[in-house]
């Protein structure tokens, strides 16, 4: 189970819009077929494979294959690695929004 209140630590690799959309897509389910984020973010496969591999390359998600139907399919998820630097990206970007609100109430 995640830590409720994850350490605020912004995170380059996942900042990206389109990694960032992913990452928050695969934080809410243990898996999505390649094929639905692929829908749901409009990228061609290889956009989509690059920023899959980025965020496997630095131990964030995993790619397990899997058949269905008789056709080989790609379930990704993140890893709990991948989990933490993604609340924890979160948590850093609600203290920005947070200090920015302050800065404008304190005017």
């Amino acid at each position: 189970m995640p830590d409720p209140s994850p350490e605020p630590c912004f995170d380059p690799l996942i900042h990206a819009p389109h990694r960032l959309r992913i990452s928050a897509m695969l934080s809410q389910a243990g898996g999505i077929e390649f094929s639905e984020i692929q829908r749901r973010t409009g990228l061609s496969k290889s956009a989509l494979s690059k920023h899959l591999g980025q965020l496997a390359e630095a131990g964030y998600a995993r790619q397990a294959p899997f058949l269905r139907a008789g056709r080989s399919r790609v379930l990704v998820s993140l890893t709990e690695t991948g989990r933490q630097a993604y609340a924890g990206h979160v948590a850093a970007l609600e203290e920005i929004l947070a200090a920015s609100r302050d800065e404008r109430g304190s005017t």
